[in-house]
């Protein structure tokens, strides 16, 4: 396996965004693609390696970037002022979205008819917005995301497969919010499923994360889980 990596610069006349792609130069058909959504801080090595990780499984890894190219938050306060106008302006947010999902499928590695995301935290929302404004890709998956519903997708249909990997005692996304996605989930139409890890807080996946009392915590069995049930996801998604 050779693992190779490239920068990908794209725009929509909103700025320039530069996204990070991976991919296994000993192939050479196209492969499915995994877009790979950032948490609040931007993209980060955090999401550089998930899209890498996508590499070794055989896809093709395509790491984006919401923000404009070289933006990175640098504290708390920084993520929340990056983040915060597309949690006002969700209909941006898809935008953004969509505008990525057009440029992975751009890839000369790329099978055009076998994409999907993923998310952490922040990107967890953005990739099930993908969702809710019925996007063409076979599935998305989020991690630890928020779970709050945008006020433009009622009546949008939703093809492909849904999968949420959450920690049930998430301040960020408490258990009636879990019951209300699943409720949307069925509107939409999806083929769902919702994986709640007891006694796990918010961002579970990131080994940096070691707040308790912000909810902030990793657990290294529900990422061990939440990964092993990504690559069941994926695999199913892609047959």
């Amino acid at each position: 396996m050779n693992i190779r990596w490239r920068s990908h610069a794209y725009n929509d006349g909103d700025g320039i965004f530069e996204a990070r792609v991976y991919w296994d130069g000993d192939r050479s058909e196209p492969r499915p693609g995994v877009l790979v959504s950032h948490a609040w801080r931007g993209r980060s090595d955090f999401e550089n390696g998930r899209a890498e990780a996508m590499a070794r499984l055989g896809y093709v890894g395509f790491a984006l970037d919401l923000y404009g190219k070289g933006i990175l938050g640098r504290n708390n306060e920084e993520n929340q002022r990056l983040m915060q106008p597309f949690m006002q302006d969700r209909g941006r947010l898809q935008h953004h979205m969509k505008l990525a999902l057009r440029e992975i499928r751009k890839l000369p590695e790329v099978d055009l008819s076998r994409v999907a995301a993923i998310g952490f935290c922040f990107g967890g929302l953005c990739v099930l917005d993908l969702a809710r404004c019925g996007a063409d890709l076979r599935g998305v998956a989020s991690f630890h995301g928020l779970l709050d519903p945008p006020a433009n997708s009622a009546g949008q249909r939703f093809n492909g497969m849904v999968l949420v990997l959450h920690g049930w005692d998430d301040p960020m996304a408490p258990p009636e919010k879990v019951v209300r996605l699943g409720q949307e989930l069925t509107a939409l139409g999806a083929d769902w499923q919702i994986h709640a890890y007891g006694n796990t807080l918010h961002a579970f996946t990131n080994p940096s994360a070691a707040d308790p009392g912000h909810g902030l915590q990793f657990n290294a069995r529900a990422n061990e889980r939440s990964t092993r049930a990504l690559q069941s996801f994926l695999a199913e998604a892609f047959w």
